[in-house]
């Protein structure tokens, strides 16, 4: 879709302006803090103006969903808009192959199914096979027909049986407990790396004093790094795409969903319109409904604080976001951002390949404590490959 900003005009500014007034973030046109949806529909005049208030609505939405906060309505934030309007009940939901359903319904409905027993994986507004495994358990269970489709019937007995109990994430749960019962050696492990760009789309090109280099090449030069190390302790690896093709964020979840992985660790550039902006960024799922990837939250942590504690980049934090990638892996998955390829401090630190060795090194460490669970740990910054290799071959050879 056409990006839309402060000073456009048009029906879409009044879909746009409509869309946050019924979300609570409009009244009377005035941006406010968001509030419960309002009722009916909100009528706005067609030719709508993209003003400064309707701009501070949009951020604020922006803030809530866990997007990028620019006050721009791209592809990302119109279709967090659309889902957000959805509402338990105003659509029968079903689990569609051509044309899954996403939204704040959906999300409903897994927390009721989530709070009643019925469904254990995260909370995301995608229904998806396991949402409709869950729905039909609870349909068999009440005694309708289990079709996996929630319609006026299902809403109804939702609703007459309540909850048993509420406040628990048996998602986090299970993730927890895969990784205790998982041990602590990283022999075995099952990783999906994947390189941001690919084929044609090399992003960014930087100087370097040996010739330009492409945002692809670093990225795959990191990765390239990350799985010789992880072959080395033992660790099986998946790359989400080969270098030569450069497939869609849907596409990349859907492959490694298949190799039933135990992580993903996502490699990105990050760049922005100000000189100034740097530093490394580690993302996890996390959305506005409560609902985190605790396992993806805990590496998250140990990726920033390893990378930050050896390399010389700034710490933007880890942060938890709802993006595709996030939510549409089975896996827990780690995006993170090595730097701002619009930045000089940080284009210095990431062309020399040092520091690309040094990016590698930490995020195979942070796997590392992730699966120690705070066991014989070290201080952050201090544990080496060398000594992590040498403490694998020797667990290795007393198992």
């Amino acid at each position: 879709m056409h990006r839309l900003r402060h000073g456009d005009h048009g029906p879409a500014v009044a879909e746009i302006r409509g869309t946050l007034s019924s979300l609570g973030y409009l009244r009377g046109g005035v941006s406010t803090a968001p509030r419960e949806p309002v009722s009916g529909s909100q009528w706005v005049a067609p030719d709508a103006v993209f003003d400064h208030h309707l701009d501070s609505a949009v951020r604020a939405f922006q803030q809530q969903r866990g997007l990028l906060v620019d006050g721009v309505v791209d592809a990302a934030t119109y279709r967090a808009l659309r889902e957000a309007s959805y509402r338990l009940g105003a659509r029968t939901l079903a689990y569609q192959l051509s044309a899954p359903l996403y939204g704040d319904d959906v999300a409903t409905l897994q927390t009721r199914l989530q709070d009643l027993g019925f469904y254990s994986s995260r909370v995301d507004g995608y229904f998806g096979p396991k949402t409709h495994e869950g729905l039909s358990s609870f349909q068999r269970e009440i005694g309708i027909a289990s079709d996996g489709i929630c319609g006026p019937q299902t809403l109804r007995s939702l609703d007459l049986l309540g909850t048993r109990v509420t406040g628990g994430s048996p998602h986090a749960i299970t993730e927890e407990e895969s990784v205790r019962r998982s041990g602590p050696q990283l022999s075995g492990k099952r990783i999906v790396i994947d390189p941001d760009l690919g084929g044609a789309a090399t992003g960014l090109v930087v100087p370097t004093p040996h010739g330009p280099i492409t945002e692809a090449q670093i990225l795959w030069d990191v990765a390239s790094r990350l799985e010789g190390r992880m072959a080395a302790t033992g660790m099986e690896t998946f790359l989400s795409h080969p270098p030569t093709t450069n497939p869609s964020v849907a596409e990349r979840a859907e492959t490694s969903n298949a190799f039933d992985a135990d992580l993903m660790i996502s490699l990105r550039c990050a760049a922005s319109t100000s000189p100034h902006a740097n530093g490394v960024a580690s993302f996890h799922f996390g959305n506005s409904h409560g609902a985190t990837s605790r396992i993806g939250q805990v590496l998250a942590s140990f990726v920033q604080r390893e990378i930050v504690a050896r390399a010389p980049l700034q710490d933007c934090r880890t942060h938890g976001r709802s993006w595709d990638l996030l939510r549409l892996t089975n896996m827990p998955t780690v995006q993170i951002d090595i730097g701002y390829l619009t930045n000089d401090s940080d284009i210095k630190t990431l062309i020399n390949p040092r520091n690309r060795d040094i990016i590698a090194e930490s995020i195979l460490v942070a796997v590392k404590r992730l699966y120690l669970l705070g066991q014989d740990d070290q201080p952050t910054g201090t544990f080496t490959f060398k000594e992590l290799l040498a403490e694998e071959l020797a667990k290795a050879d007393q198992a």
